[in-house]
């Protein structure tokens, strides 16, 4: 039978250096229960100049969380890209919003783009795009604030290939501009 008095003096020769990675080891792992937020607040847009179809094609990646908490947040309804009860309406916001929040000109014209659909991998969801009749562009100017007004950290990742040159840049709220020349 195990006596309180050893647990006592046991206890007592723990270093506070082990108390403290013993608090540390606690605190770590209650918080990996708690999934909502994340440290940092990424999203990827990649564009990709397609010569057979001559089209632009661009794919945006977001955390689903976030992207569902910006939707709740302009359309003042409850959005679940996962499991829409009416897909469409969704399609509709979310396209709504990324038009609002993203747009390229191509050699110095501004674009019109093309909502082709998302779909979900992990914990993100992709949303496709595309800007048709593109012969090869020169010089892309691309706007994003896609979370900005939600996320006040946002930073999005921009990479661009247009006849398998490759450029990439980051933008950082406030700053929403980037440029790539080919």
């Amino acid at each position: 039978m195990l006596k309180i008095e050893n647990i006592y003096s046991k206890a007592k020769s723990i270093t506070p250096a082990a108390k403290y990675l013993f608090f540390g080891l606690i605190v770590i792992l209650a918080s990996s229960f708690y999934t909502k937020k994340h440290p940092y607040y990424i999203s990827v847009i990649y564009i990709k100049h397609n010569t057979t179809q001559k089209s632009l094609q661009i794919s945006t990646r977001f955390f689903t969380n976030d992207l569902e908490d910006a939707l709740d947040k302009v359309s003042h309804k409850k959005i679940d890209v996962l499991n829409p009860k009416n897909k469409a309406e969704v399609d509709s916001i979310l396209f709504n919003y990324i038009k609002q929040r993203f747009s390229i000109s191509i050699n110095s014209k501004a674009q019109t783009l093309q909502f082709v659909g998302y779909e979900r991998e992990d914990e993100s969801i992709w949303a496709y795009l595309e800007i048709k009749k593109v012969n090869s562009p020169k010089k892309l100017n691309i706007q994003t604030k896609l979370l900005y007004d939600y996320l006040p950290s946002q930073v999005n990742i921009v990479h661009a290939e247009v006849n398998g040159v490759k450029k990439s840049s980051k933008v950082t709220n406030p700053d929403s501009k980037v440029e790539f020349s080919f």
